[in-house]
C-alpha cells in the first residue's frame, strides 16, 4: 500500500489473551526469514488476561540503533483501549488497521476496517486464531513481510497439531486484506466533483 521505504516501525496493540504477542514474534521471524534486521519487544498490562497487551517490530534493511516504537508506521488495534490509547502515536502517514469486532469508535476515517474476530469466528469456528488472521491482513495491506515467509514462520511457531488451521488463518487474512485494500479511498484521495 504504501511506498516502499527502508525501515517499518509497528505495534500489534489489544488486550491480554488475544495472542499479539504470539504475532509479534511470528512478524519478526517472518521478516528474519526475509532477510532483514528486526528488533522484537513486549509489554503486558497488570492482568495476563484482559489487561492491555502489545508488541512491538522494528523492521530495517538496515542496522538498527533504537529498539523502541514511539511513532508507528504501522498499527493494529485489536480492542477499542488500544486505538484509544495508541492513535495519536501513529505517524501522520501511517496505516492504521482495526478489528472492527471489538473496534466501535475510530478517531479518523483513514483507517483499514477489518472484522477480524468476527471473521475468524464465522470461518475457522474459533477466537483463538484471530492473531493469525490479523498478520495475514497485515501483510496484505502493508506488505512489510512476504506472504511465503509469513506463512514459514507461522507454521515453524505452532503446534503440528494446528499447523493447517493456522495455514487457514493466514490465507483468510490474506484475503480479508485484499478485499478491503480493494474498497479503501482515503479522504484526502476523493475530488470534489467525486
Amino acid at each position: 500500500m504504501k511506498d516502499k521505504k527502508y525501515k517499518y516501525e509497528i505495534r500489534l496493540a489489544g488486550s491480554g489473551g488475544q495472542g499479539l504477542i504470539t504475532a509479534g514474534i511470528i512478524l519478526a521471524e517472518a521478516a528474519i526469514l526475509d532477510g532483514k534486521n528486526v528488533v522484537q519487544s513486549q509489554s503486558y498490562g497488570p492482568e495476563a488476561r484482559g489487561g492491555s497487551s502489545k508488541a512491538e517490530v522494528i523492521i530495517s534493511e538496515k542496522e538498527i540503533y533504537y529498539p523502541k516504537t514511539s511513532n508507528p508506521d504501522i498499527l493494529l488495534s485489536m480492542n477499542q483501549d488500544s486505538c484509544d490509547k495508541y492513535f495519536n502515536d501513529l505517524k501522520s502517514d501511517g496505516i492504521f488497521i482495526i478489528d472492527t469486532t471489538f473496534v466501535k469508535s475510530v478517531p479518523t476515517t483513514n483507517a483499514f476496517a477489518v472484522p477480524i474476530t468476527s471473521e475468524t469466528v464465522k470461518v475457522l469456528k474459533r477466537e483463538i486464531f484471530a492473531n493469525i488472521v490479523a498478520l495475514g491482513v497485515l501483510c496484505e495491506i502493508t506488505k512489510v513481510v512476504s506472504k511465503k515467509n509469513l506463512i514459514k514462520a507461522v507454521l515453524n511457531r505452532v503446534p503440528e497439531a494446528f499447523k493447517k488451521e493456522n495455514e487457514k488463518a493466514v490465507q483468510l487474512g490474506l484475503k480479508l486484506g485484499k478485499k478491503v485494500v480493494k474498497t479503501y479511498v482515503k479522504t484526502d484521495e476523493i475530488s470534489a466533483d467525486e
